[in-house]
């Protein structure tokens, strides 16, 4: 049996075996880089091979082929053969595959495969875009999408801006409003930035930047919270950015000394003009208990007459009509001459914010104080004049001395105001007889005070001055004396 068994054992030997090296590493399923047939195989091969001919051996290269009698193209390559290499290549597959599942290069899609063009009348068109369409999971814009980035070519969801990069949009919009008075240009900056999370932080940067300002911006601020209501600010957008401000008053109190009144006074405008429900108030005043903004709010609305008096609550020099500046003036005037309280005329005159126009103020309160006092200087002896005897033309004068002493008015505004006054002479002479006498006292006090700069006089003529000179050498020396 043993000498019947060696021959099957020496056969068995010869036959190649399927080892490691024919069939490929573990780690290494496809088999790429290892020898595909064994050494017999591939001696038998070559002998082949080198039995061909020229022609076959042509034939066996790597040529692409085109078959006609089709639309397409329809390209074919012949199967690498494994002997050129040794080794075997998937790659180099028949049908140009790239392993499985995969592509060596992007296939662009066929004529029949483009998509047709949307109906422009659907929501998702847009004509900007040139035929770009924004398309999300279950619609586009209604789960999400802003609007569509040409550079990114894709759809926007959130945001386009960081917080810190909204806040100064806002604020340079904001600057460049008070100058323009154009709330339009706001609305339109703010729906552009597309960053409707952050519309909270507008009422928050709007309030800072006017306080910091005057009463005009302080009233043009009021009023652009009015036209960004509801639209694009809603009722919750202005509720928490209001809400956002007062957990920033101690910040704001560091800067502005004012800002718990200023603060209240924008509460209890944007009630008044409907931008905030009442009811904010009482739920602030709920949650913050004993907050004095809060309670100066309430107060303000609490007034006689608060609609009326909160409509200017900014004050006269908040950029109003000529008109009614005019009477914030006379209003100012003769308070003043009721109290005779200086410190409060000057602030009410700052108030008024109109340094350029305050020749008008200093010539009503002229015109005032000579219609109290015309009757008493007509009793009065033509000279010797006591200044004590016009008490409301000398609290005028005082006045004017007292605020150009403290650099509130200037000179020029009083010398202008008394021009102006000279001008109007003959149909102020209409009213008060007394007119002429008046003025030239109030000159006489103003000069007294220092808020009237005093003529320069003019030294007499004598004779010699008088007499035509006789010599050529006068009119030099005339010359000389009038340029000293």
């Amino acid at each position: 049996m043993a000498d019947e068994q060696v021959p099957e054992k020496i056969a068995f030997a010869s036959r190649p075996e399927v080892t490691v090296e024919t069939m490929g590493k573990v780690h290494n399923p496809s088999g790429q880089g290892v020898k595909a047939v064994s050494s017999q195989v591939q001696a038998k091969k070559q002998k082949q091979i080198t039995k061909d001919s020229d022609k076959e051996k042509e034939k066996a290269s790597h040529e692409t082929t085109v078959k006609e009698g089709t639309a397409k193209r329809n390209i074919s390559r012949k199967k690498t053969d494994s002997s050129a290499t040794g080794n075997y290549d998937s790659r180099n597959k028949k049908q140009g595959g790239h392993g499985k599942g995969e592509w060596k290069e992007h296939m662009e899609p066929l004529d029949g495969d483009v998509i047709p063009p949307m109906d422009p009348n659907d929501p998702l068109w847009d004509d900007e875009v040139h035929g770009k369409y924004i398309l999300s999971g279950g619609g586009g814009i209604e789960d999400g999408a802003r609007g569509y980035d040409e550079h990114q070519d894709k759809a926007i969801y959130g945001p386009m801006l960081t917080l810190s990069e909204f806040k100064i949009q806002v604020a340079d919009c904001v600057k460049e409003y008070f100058d323009s008075c154009d709330s339009d240009e706001v609305i339109r900056t703010v729906l552009e930035l597309n960053c409707q999370e952050y519309h909270r932080e507008i009422v928050k940067k709007a309030i800072s930047l006017a306080m910091d300002k005057g009463p005009r911006e302080r009233e043009l601020t009021s009023r652009l919270l009015t036209s960004l209501h509801p639209t694009p600010m809603s009722d919750k957008d202005m509720g928490l950015g209001f809400e956002i401000l007062l957990d920033s008053m101690d910040d704001l109190r560091t800067d502005v000394p004012d800002a718990n009144t200023m603060v209240a006074s924008f509460l209890a405008r944007a009630v008044v003009d409907e931008v905030l429900p009442p009811a904010f108030l009482s739920d602030q005043n709920n949650s913050r208990p004993g907050d004095p903004v809060v309670e100066k709010s309430v107060s303000l609305l609490s007034r006689e007459h608060c609609n009326a008096r909160l409509e200017k609550v900014w004050g006269p020099g908040d950029g109003r009509p000529v008109a009614e500046l005019k009477q914030e003036m006379d209003q100012l005037l003769q308070e003043y001459l009721m109290s005779r309280e200086l410190d409060e005329a000057a602030r009410c005159v700052k108030e008024l914010e109109a340094p350029h126009f305050h020749h008008e103020l200093v010539k009503r309160g002229v015109k005032i104080a000579m219609e109290l006092d015309g009757n008493a200087v007509n009793n009065l002896p033509a000279s010797g004049q006591a200044h004590h005897e016009l008490s409301n033309m000398d609290a005028m004068a005082a006045l004017f001395g007292f605020l150009v002493r403290n650099a509130i008015i200037s000179e020029y505004q009083v010398a202008k105001a008394v021009g102006r006054l000279h001008v109007l002479l003959p149909d102020l002479t209409l009213d008060v007889p007394a007119a002429p006498k008046l003025l030239k006292e109030f000159e006489q006090m103003a000069e007294e005070g220092g808020c009237l700069a005093k003529p320069k006089n003019k030294a007499a003529p004598t004779n010699e001055d008088a007499a035509a000179p006789t010599n050529g050498d006068a009119a030099p020396k005339a010359v000389e004396a009038a340029a000293c």
